[in-house]
């Protein structure tokens, strides 16, 4: 127990924890639209990645966080694949004051998933007769930043200039 400055007792603050219980896919879906159409364009293909971040309490201590991911890729116009991945990690966490789950959940869990979500990736579009994707590693801290910044943005009141 720790004292305070008049000596009483209070109970001392239980360590955090954060622990990952399980990775899933929770949906796919690979549309392999070059090969189908029966061949595959020469040049350098264009790739769009989107990323999109979801969390959710599921239980007492329990959180599932999802990273949904979708790529889009094309050559002079003529598309190749899309991929959309809803890729989640269920995680215990415990210990951690009220004000820090937000960025918790939406930061350092999908920082820990998305190695395993990466490697998905480059797997998914290798066995789609295509070289492997390997996503640049992502700064869930600055998309956090930005996001936060976004919401307060539009939460601000705008002023009428008469």
């Amino acid at each position: 127990m720790a004292e305070h400055e008049n000596g009483a007792s209070a109970p001392e603050q239980p360590p955090a924890r954060l622990q990952i219980i399980t990775q899933f896919i929770r949906d796919l879906s690979f549309e392999n639209i070059g090969v189908q159409k029966g061949g595959v364009p020469d040049g350098k293909p264009e790739v769009k990645v989107a990323i999109n971040l979801d969390a959710a309490n599921r239980g007492s201590d329990q959180y599932d966080v999802a990273l949904k991911l979708k790529v889009d890729s094309h050559v002079q116009g003529i598309p190749l694949f899309i991929l959309e991945i809803d890729y989640a990690g269920r995680f215990v966490i415990q210990g951690v004051p009220q004000e820090q789950m937000h960025p918790l959940l939406m930061i350092e869990c999908p920082r820990l998933i998305f190695p395993f979500l990466r490697r998905l990736v480059s797997d998914i579009t290798r066995d789609g007769g295509y070289p492997p994707l390997n996503l640049e590693m992502i700064d869930f801290m600055t998309l956090y930043r930005q996001e936060v910044a976004k919401r307060q943005a539009e939460a601000t009141p705008k002023t009428a200039n008469a």
